[in-house]
């Protein structure tokens, strides 16, 4: 449940660690709010699967939508801190890697759920204003570092032009504009 909320809203760890049941709504339109950095407020909608999912969470571990208790707790009734967000993540990684190899030794760690979420968004066709918010970013500037765009977005842009130089030989392309070539010999 916490890795699926983790993603759903691409929220920060300590973020999403600090919830409490009243943080959330689960009916329709189902949102969650978030205190980010500086205590900054934000409302992110969730998708009604991870409604459901948190509607059967909250009810097999006794939580009162309208009680400020802690959503995610560790074995002991605690709130869950970020090292064992990271803990979890990381047994979950463990086990994904038997079916998986190509998961075995990678870093993944709490933040990169934070950066799939971007990526994911990213190939959607959401575009980077709206992400930032999403993610609770002051500046934009700051969504483009999580936002590499992987080679097979790459890939799809290249595949929208249309490439300079043909192979047909009626059309030599840019060799035959004389202009171009005088203004290349200037250089």
């Amino acid at each position: 449940m916490l890795l699926t909320l983790m993603f759903n809203t691409g929220a920060r760890v300590q973020e999403v660690v600090s919830l409490k049941a009243t943080d959330f709504r689960l009916v329709a339109p189902p949102t969650v709010k978030f205190f980010g950095k500086g205590q900054k407020e934000r409302l992110c909608p969730i998708w009604p699967d991870t409604a459901r999912l948190l509607k059967q969470h909250f009810h097999d571990c006794g939580l009162d939508p309208h009680e400020p208790q802690f959503v995610f707790r560790n074995r002991q009734g605690k709130p869950l801190t970020r090292f064992g967000a990271r803990l979890i993540l990381k047994r979950h990684i463990q086990r994904a890697a038997e079916a998986q190899p190509t998961l075995k030794g990678k870093r993944i760690h709490p933040h990169s759920i934070r950066h799939g979420t971007a990526i994911y968004l990213l190939k959607a066709g959401v575009d980077l204003s709206t992400i930032a918010h999403y993610l609770g970013h002051a500046c934009i500037n700051t969504t483009h570092k999580y936002v590499t765009i992987d080679l097979e977005a790459k890939r799809a842009a290249i595949a929208k032009a249309k490439p300079i130089i043909t192979k047909s030989s009626k059309n030599p392309g840019w060799r035959a504009d004389e202009n171009l070539l005088k203004w290349l010999e200037s250089l």
